[in-house]
């Protein structure tokens, strides 16, 4: 009996220590031995890193990291041995970095053939101009209606000048001649590809290149938004191009001409690179490296996600987490397969990281506070920042991150000094950075349609109750009927009744029933002219019975029309919060005025972006808009054009900041007392009525 309890509790023991926070064997933690991972500075290869990162806690080792890293620091540094491995490895791409004199090795396929790259032009140009190739910028007429800046030039939305893939276009666009054509648009990729995705929305040819795993390929969709472009083959090339040049040919993917497609990029494995000698010390790493795999589809999901909810770090801790639990079958058979007796892990606190470095700015897109237009940053905040530089004697150097997460790791590991952005001020956030003084106290508020400056119909109903007086009209179209069909009865029984000795109604059908017919409408309405009357005693009593039933039918017919008017009227007032239970209500989705919806029993319209739900008021799909207060103010000054407003006093306070590093305490002292100076001074305060108006 003993065995088989023992048998029966021994997989649902272990499955509960993989997932117990804490629960170690070792008597002696210091004695476990250290792990140093790294990451890419890709924020779309976090996801990876930090499930490696748990998986290896598992096992039973201490971690240090993930350091965010270039590529060409962490090859120097795990062929050192300061770094022992990442999980982000793209070969071929990579296969220059590895050398044979340094103990550097491939550790298993984290995702097979998943890594893709290459161009894409918007499928609308696309189609109307026959665009499939790269080698159709050859063509100026083509490159020029992909020209933004007045040069000539088509331009292609390309990689950081740090990044192995800009040597890759640069050469694309020589060996194929399309150097006169083509520019090479650099930059930080991050806010040169938002760029590039706001020009699609407006209609404007587009062309770039992306990569996958990537959240790009999401928002922007192959074969449905836009379309790969081919590459000319080797063929087309002159010899001494050839050479160095192999066609690379990918099956099955949407979206492109041909079937396999000639992308230009041979398709990567991405996989760990570790040093030799730490996998030779740890044979149990090395045999859980080398089973790791995790799908592309996961990866694209997270990427989406941590995209769309703003990618705190504890997001993707959270995401790799919960892809853990959805896999555990598989994560206990790679832990008991790397070592039998890891059943347990601990969680290391993360490693702090040294603060450095110039007063570069790491800024996340969010109107007001930041605004990335025409290749210049501005808003709020950005100005705010400048302000502040100038009292400390110094200037600002502002560069664009697509996640908060991102943002954070930046500033930790000294790659920015200072974080813009309406980084809201949390809990979370306060455990991993500092922040200076509130820049902005502000709250929720809600949006809704300005009905001062509507027109007639629109004024008196607005487009909502319009239709609802369309819907009170259908749903009143018996009362019309009844109308019809009880005129026409009591038509026929006047004429019946009087027609043989009264002469207000002809003897004969056809002109005795119209007589009828005029004489049962005026009757029913009360509004009867005396022109034709019932004489005899049997008809005067059907007329009082008939005045009695058309006062009744007519009052029923007002009483609907009227009872929906009011509906519509009291459903559209929204004034407050208050009024919001029973409304449609559009937010942005994980927010924090999605979740004082969901608390206050208002179940919202969830949206992925603020525009989404500006789009949804606008059509009338929607009542109203809920959201953080500075940025539906700021909407309404500076795009909303009389048709929105703000309504009822702010409500959920949110406290907003500038972020610093934890050991940067000079720098936020500094920054700190310059804010009371501006705010002293009048400065602030004219800031504020700048970007917010009155409102604030």
């Amino acid at each position: 009996m003993r065995r088989a309890l023992i048998a029966v509790f021994a997989i649902p023991l272990a499955t509960l220590l993989l997932l117990l926070p804490g629960a170690y064997a070792s008597a002696d933690e210091d004695d476990r031995p250290v792990v140093r991972i790294a990451r890419p500075t890709w924020d779309t290869g976090w996801f990876q890193a930090e499930v490696y990162r748990q998986l290896v806690e598992r096992l039973g080792f201490i971690v240090e990291g993930p350091f965010t890293m270039r590529v060409d620091e962490f090859y120097e540094e795990v062929a050192a041995g300061e770094i022992d491995f990442w999980a982000s490895g793209w070969f071929p791409l990579h296969d220059s970095q590895i050398s044979a004199q340094v103990p550097i090795e491939r550790v298993g396929t984290a995702v097979d053939d998943g890594a893709l790259q290459g161009y894409f032009v918007d499928k609308h140009t696309a189609d109307m101009y026959g665009i499939t190739n790269l080698g159709d910028f050859a063509d100026p007429e083509i490159a020029a209606l992909f020209d933004s800046d007045g040069d000539g030039k088509a331009d292609l939305t390309g990689c950081n000048a740090d990044w192995a893939c800009a040597s890759g276009i640069d050469t694309h666009l020589e060996i194929f001649g399309l150097t006169e054509t083509v520019e090479h648009v650099q930059g930080h990729y991050s806010p040169l590809i938002r760029d590039t995705i706001d020009r699609y929305h407006l209609g404007e040819p587009i062309l770039y290149y992306t990569w996958t795993p990537n959240w790009t390929v999401g928002t922007l969709v192959p074969g449905r938004d836009v379309i790969w472009l081919e590459v000319p083959p080797v063929s087309s090339l002159r010899p001494e191009d050839a050479a160095d040049f192999t066609d690379a040919l990918v099956e099955g993917l949407q979206g492109c001409a041909n079937d396999p497609c000639r992308t230009g990029w041979q398709p990567n494995d991405i996989s760990v690179v570790a040093n030799s000698d730490f996998l030779d010390a740890h044979p149990s790493v090395r045999r859980l490296l080398e089973q790791v795999t995790i799908s592309l589809k996961d990866i694209s999901d997270q990427n989406n996600q941590m995209i769309s909810r703003g990618g705190d770090p504890h997001h993707i801790k959270s995401h790799a987490s919960d892809w853990i639990t959805a896999n555990l079958a598989k994560v206990i058979d790679w832990i008991t397969t790397a070592d039998p007796d890891a059943v347990s892990y601990h969680v290391a606190s993360d490693a702090e990281s040294e603060v450095g470095g110039t007063l570069a700015v790491a800024a996340y897109l969010e109107e007001p506070f930041v605004i990335y237009e025409n290749g210049a940053y501005s808003g709020f905040e950005v100005e705010l920042a400048q302000l502040v530089a100038a009292r400390l004697g110094t200037q600002i150097e502002i560069y664009s991150v697509n996640t908060v997460a991102k943002q954070l790791d930046d500033i930790i590991r000294g790659e920015a000094r200072l974080g813009l952005g309406g980084v809201r001020v949390t809990e979370s956030r306060e455990e991993e950075i500092d922040f200076s003084l509130p820049v902005l106290t502000s709250g929720l508020t809600i949006l809704t349609p300005n009905e001062d400056d509507e027109g007639f119909l629109s004024n008196a109903l607005s487009l909502d109750r319009a239709l609802s007086f369309s819907k009170a009209v259908t749903a009143s179209a018996w009362l019309i009927v009844l109308f019809g069909v009880t005129v026409l009865i009591a038509a026929h029984l006047v004429w019946l009744m009087e027609r043989k000795h009264n002469p207000d109604f002809a003897p004969t059908y056809r002109k005795g029933i119209w007589d009828s017919f005029y004489w049962s409408v005026v009757t029913m309405s009360t509004v009867g002219y005396g022109d034709k009357v019932a004489r005899g005693a049997r008809g005067r009593l059907l007329a009082l019975v008939w005045i009695g039933l058309g006062t009744l039918l007519f009052a029923s017919f007002s009483a609907a029309i009227a009872s929906s008017l009011v509906e519509s009227q009291l459903r559209s007032e929204i004034s407050g919060p208050e009024d919001l239970r029973g409304k449609r209500v559009a937010t942005v989705r994980h927010s924090s005025s999605a979740t004082y919806l969901i608390d206050n029993g208002v179940g919202p319209v969830s949206v992925e972006r603020i525009d989404e739900a500006y789009e949804l008021l606008a059509n009338d799909e929607v009542d109203a808009v809920v959201y953080d207060a500075p940025v539906l103010h700021s909407y309404v000054s500076r795009h909303g054009g009389g048709r929105f407003d703000t309504v009822g006093a702010e409500f959920e306070t949110v406290i907003y900041a500038l972020l610093i590093g934890e050991d940067d305490g000079e720098l936020r002292e500094l920054i700190d007392l310059a804010l009371l100076e501006l705010i002293e001074n009048g400065t602030y305060g004219l800031l504020i009525e700048h970007w917010f108006g009155h409102e604030l």
